[in-house]
């Protein structure tokens, strides 16, 4: 019954049963015992995922789906969504991480037994390595959607903290489904409806009596707070309004007063005007009993993937794929930025990340003895993620809070060895009103418009003397005239050191070249009298491949390096150098580095220019003598036709679809690399899900946009991981010539037959393209003239990229002075 609650997409059908989405429809039409829809719209339905098994059983479509599937569609179908179904199953798989015998003695017997004894079983895992007493501050529902922060932030907005009383945040109003919420939603402190702690004032409250969902029902406690008329745990309702914006009570529940003394003065502090100012909570509360029953066919499927991959891994791959099917709604922070990140801080032992997502920047940290992780973010989800990520990835003390950082700091007392953080930009609503006499604004009062200068002093607030911040800065931080009095301040008292101009394309927004900031915290040494200035424009890939990460982490670092040691650095022409703190001292303190870099020495920039333009020669030339012989005239050919359905069906070519798995170090041919016709450019999330690997031979079709492009992998791409939105064609070499079914898949009638059109996206299915029945001999003629005109269209595209490059450079040679005019 639990497993009906799952539910699946006319998408996730297709994948379950390796069809397209039009096989799913047609099904739909033609069967009239295909499963009917339980959930979803009515252009966009949903259907129970354990009666689409069956069916798919039934018909002969599907003879087991694989493990790694179906515990991702009972993930992304869970009833309170898939980040409260991340939460559920990061705490399970800790548990079966940290003591496996505990979960096969829970896993043992029903799923009411197992969600019964599951929620004890958990406190005993999640209190020492998260931190916090018994009932670890009360229990988890189901909070608002997804927040922001250094590994995650909402694509929706520029990384809002503290949002309206509709969005979902911490306590958001009565309409979110958020934590403290309303009554009738999926939260803590929910009502009466619900089966979930500190619920209303009619309800039975914590650890009540036999007719009450228990807390903790494994553990034999004295039940608190039994009485007829228990005093509230909770604050009254009326602080949780949708004008009481991240109004979270401090003190964990499991931290109520147990005495009438105590109750009063808790009441006392609960009241409006006391509770005005929003307070962060633990970051992660225990599963109910209630609520993890909804999750039991998830999490024996998650201990089932632990078994083959490890916990660890199974819970990378559920996150990864999570992220990765929902791109628009998450700005991630790549592996490769949050590793040069962790360098330039170096290592410690105490480190937060005040605004930390999914812990991109926390799990990029080298590990040590003793370590502790601190991490804070608005998003009660991630905030919880973060802690389980960050405790299956190694055994520091990991405490991690939700809550409003700049409104409600979680660690105000905290001195960190090292803090990371990627914020959120431009954002207005960051506290400018309420908090301008703050005390960590020791360097000036931010502007409403400088919200990233905020997050700057906050950061080295919770350094400790001497302590390192690397922060992910927009450009305009670096020159906007309102913070010019603030940069000028951190530069004089020494505690900013370095501003590193990223290439376009290292992080979102992929459009503009983001900056890294490093700040310490000035102790009684003297200030710093040069800052190091570093500009890596110059490793930008091409496209949206991504720049060449292991060129910008080699000259980052060994310029960081060679000044951290002299506290200065020659000038690198174009690269790098340190600049006097006075220089930069003026009406402006703009700290951009480019404004301050020297251009590439002339006679390197004039060489380069020479090769150039020698290269752009030899490769016209070559496109001269590529260039295809005049047609001649020949009458319509009439041949027998087929399809690639038919010819995938009887043997004569294998049909693989890309997917999202794979391991991160391999590369990954995009839809944007066959397009472009690039060498593969595209990362994974890490994960240990079977890749579709290419060979030499194979045929590659990008499926969306609506372009008549089919791509024959090479010895150099072969190997290379299939990404979304391609399809794999591996044909018999004996009954099909690539070259010549790459050649007839471009044929503009043909593309335009097989595609579909949607609002705004034209989708290729693959299976209705034809193909003429050929003899193979007289397949291979055809495909050594197809071979030709891809040669010729590659050297036309080599062409064209060294013809903008040697234009752009004569540009700037002619304006910087580097090129003479005559």
């Amino acid at each position: 019954m639990q497993d009906n609650a799952t539910e699946v997409t006319a998408a996730g059908i297709a994948r379950l049963a390796g069809v397209g989405r039009a096989a799913v429809s047609n099904w739909r039409r033609r069967h009239a015992d295909f499963p009917k829809p339980v959930g979803g719209t009515e252009t966009s339905p949903s259907f129970a995922l354990a009666e689409v098994e069956a069916w798919l059983r039934k018909q002969g479509k599907l003879a087991e789906v694989p493990l790694r599937e179906r515990v991702w569609q009972q993930l992304a179908g869970h009833p309170e969504g898939p980040l409260t179904a991340l939460v559920h199953t990061g705490c399970v798989l800790l548990l079966i991480h940290e003591r496996p015998t505990v979960w096969l003695d829970a896993s043992a017997g029903s799923d009411a037994r197992l969600a019964a004894i599951l929620s004890g079983a958990l406190d005993q895992v999640l209190i020492p390595r998260l931190g916090g007493p018994a009932g670890s501050a009360g229990r988890a529902g189901s909070a608002g959607p997804a927040g922001r922060g250094a590994g995650v932030k909402p694509a929706s907005e520029a990384g809002g903290v503290n949002r309206g009383p509709r969005a979902g945040g911490v306590n958001p109003g009565a309409r979110a489904d958020g934590v403290n919420s309303g009554p009738g939603s999926s939260g803590v402190n929910v009502g009466v409806d619900a089966a979930g702690v500190n619920i209303a004032a009619d309800a039975a409250g914590v650890n009540a009596g036999a007719e009450a969902a228990r807390v903790n029902p494994a553990l034999p406690v004295p039940a608190v707070n039994t009485s007829q008329t228990p005093p509230p745990v909770s604050p009254p309702p009326t602080i949780h309004t949708a004008e009481a914006v991240h109004t979270a009570q401090a003190a964990p529940v499991a931290q109520a007063p147990s005495t009438p003394q105590a109750a009063s003065a808790t009441r006392a502090t609960s009241t409006p005007q006391a509770t005005a100012a929003p307070q962060a909570s633990s970051a992660l509360r225990t599963p109910t009993g209630p609520q993890l029953l909804l999750s039991a066919p998830l999490l024996r499927g998650a201990a089932e993937l632990a078994a083959e991959t490890g916990a660890r891994q199974a819970f990378e791959f559920l996150l990864g794929r999570h992220l990765d099917a929902n791109p628009r709604q998450y700005t991630l922070t790549p592996a490769e930025l949050a590793g040069l990140m962790a360098d330039l801080a170096g290592p410690a032992r105490t480190v937060l990340d005040p605004a930390c997502g999914t812990g991109a920047l926390l799990r990029a940290v080298a590990t040590r003895p003793d370590q502790e992780l601190y991490a804070q973010d608005s998003a009660p989800e991630l905030a919880a993620i973060s802690a389980l990520r960050l405790a299956l990835h190694s055994r520091a003390t990991v405490r991690a809070a939700a809550g409003d950082t700049l409104r409600a700091d979680a660690h105000p007392g905290l001195r960190a060895d090292v803090v990371l953080c990627h914020p959120p930009f431009n954002e207005r609503n960051w506290g400018h009103d309420e908090l301008a006499y703050d005390p960590r604004w020791e360097y000036g009062f931010p502007a409403r418009t400088e919200s990233e200068l905020a997050w700057v002093q906050h950061a080295l607030a919770r350094l400790t003397d001497g302590g390192t911040a690397v922060l992910l800065m927009p450009p305009a931080a670096a020159s906007r005239r309102s913070g010019r009095r603030i940069r000028a301040d951190l530069l004089r008292r020494g505690a900013l050191r370095a501003v590193v101009a990223l290439p376009v394309g290292a992080a979102p927004p992929y459009n503009i070249p983001l900056h890294l900031w490093v700040l310490r915290r000035p102790d009684r040494t003297p200030a710093t009298p040069e800052v190091l200035l570093v500009d890596t424009g110059r490793f930008a890939g091409e496209g949206r491949g991504g720049p060449d990460w292991e060129a910008v982490r080699e000259a980052v670092t060994d310029a960081w390096g060679a000044f951290t040691r002299a506290g200065r650095l020659a000038e690198r022409p174009g690269l790098a150098r340190s600049v006097p703190v006075i220089d930069l001292l003026d009406d402006d303190v703009d700290l951009a580095p480019a404004r301050h870099l020297p251009p590439a020495a002339v006679a390197d920039g004039a060489e380069q220019l020479t090769r150039v333009r020698e290269r752009l020669g030899a490769t016209l030339r070559l496109t001269a003598d590529l260039t295809p012989p005049p047609a001649d005239p020949s009458p319509a050919a009439r041949w027998p036709l087929t399809t690639i359905g038919e010819l995938a069906r009887g043997g004569a070519l294998v049909m693989r679809t890309g997917g999202n798995g794979g391991h991160a170090r391999v590369p990954v041919l995009t839809d944007h690399d066959v397009l472009a016709g690039t060498a593969p450019s595209g990362t994974l999330p890490e994960s240990e899900e079977e890749a579709v690997l290419t060979e030499p031979g194979d045929v590659v079709v990008p499926v969306l946009g609506g372009g008549s492009v089919a791509r024959v992998i090479d010895e150099a791409t072969g190997g290379a991981v299939l990404g979304r939105n391609l399809v794999l064609l591996r044909p018999d070499r004996t009954a099909l010539d690539p070259w010549f079914l790459a050649g007839f898949l471009r044929g503009t009638a043909n593309n335009r037959q097989a595609s579909s059109y949607a609002s705004t996206a034209t989708r290729l299915d693959v299976r209705r393209l034809h193909l003429p029945r050929l003899p193979l001999e007289e397949q291979r003629r055809y495909g050594e003239r197809f071979r030709a005109l891809d040669e010729f269209e590659r050297a036309l595209r080599q062409a064209s990229r060294l013809g903008e490059q040697l234009v752009r450079g004569m540009y700037d040679g002619l304006t910087d002075g580097t090129v003479a005019p005559d």
